[in-house]
């Protein structure tokens, strides 16, 4: 606790709480002279402020912490599907900061709606446009939190390589959220954290749990293959001309829309670019 508030204490003069102190090393090194009073009650006033917000952010912090720790004790490990974009005009240090309509789904808690706001940066905005992201909820009053390190192994921001001895090769689920959720559930489970690397070779128990899901998902993808064609004397039927073929169906207006709200929410178009497209989309119905 200590070390957070002088963490925070650091902070607060860093961003110009510095300038109580110095008025006051300033009044005391000229002699406490009548005319620099000013100077002693400011420095005192802004001193005492910083003392007052690095003790806020202290226990803001440690309320934070105190809540991710009892959500990954005790949270459920859900599947959020992005519903939704909107920006909302604020940007943090360079980043937009947007709003996410979240639908959120898992084991032992009802679907529920919701929303959140997050910084679009460049590392996280993969995953949003991808609309997969991994929360911990907790089940007794629906209070959730974005896990970024496990959303960015879901949407395959992250490659998912899993190699098994037994097998002598390697499997890979990247980008597969249902296979990878549930691994990630059986990990959490056993207390094993998320990082590069994870060796559960120590862990005969986890081991074969995480083994058999790969091996399911790995055939469930990998296609079975087709029997071999009973020779034929009948004539290779032509291909069909390409006029023939039903043309490809074309975004509807709404999808084309909310692409376009995405790439104003990210910051890829400008304000300008955003409006002349719109209006083009509008014109065109």
């Amino acid at each position: 606790m200590l070390w957070r508030y002088i963490k925070s204490q650091i902070w607060v003069l860093v961003c110009g709480g510095a300038v109580g102190p110095i008025f006051l090393v300033a009044y005391f090194a000229t002699g406490q002279s009548p005319s620099l009073e000013w100077m002693f009650y400011v420095g005192l006033a802004v001193t005492a402020l910083d003392f007052f917000i690095a003790l806020a952010l202290t226990n803001f912090g440690a309320r934070l912490s105190a809540k991710t720790r009892h959500l990954e004790a005790q949270g459920v490990l859900a599947l959020a599907k992005v519903a939704g974009i909107a920006e909302t005009g604020t940007r943090i240090n360079g980043r937009p900061l947007v709003k996410l309509k979240l639908h959120i789904e898992g084991p032992g808690i009802a679907p529920f709606e919701t929303e959140d706001r997050v910084i679009a940066s460049l590392t996280r905005l993969p995953m949003i446009t991808s609309r997969k992201l991994v929360v911990l909820v907790d089940p007794a009053n629906n209070e959730f939190r974005i896990d970024w390190e496990r959303s960015a192994l879901v949407s395959g921001a992250m490659p998912a390589e899993f190699t098994v001895a037994e097998d002598n090769r390697a499997y890979d689920l990247s980008g597969q959220e249902g296979p990878l959720m549930e691994i990630l559930r059986i990990l959490k489970a056993n207390g094993i954290a998320l990082n590069n690397m994870i060796d559960i070779r120590s862990n005969p128990a986890v081991r074969q749990q995480v083994t058999s899901v790969v091996r399911r998902a790995a055939s469930q993808e990998t296609p079975a293959p087709a029997p071999p064609a009973a020779p034929s004397m009948a004539a290779t039927p032509s291909p069909v001309a390409p006029s023939l073929l039903p043309p490809s169906p074309e975004p509807s207006t709404a999808q084309r829309l909310q692409e376009l709200e995405t790439l104003r929410a990210t910051g890829t178009i400008s304000g300008a670019e955003y409006t002349t497209k719109r209006q083009q989309i509008i014109s065109e119905l």
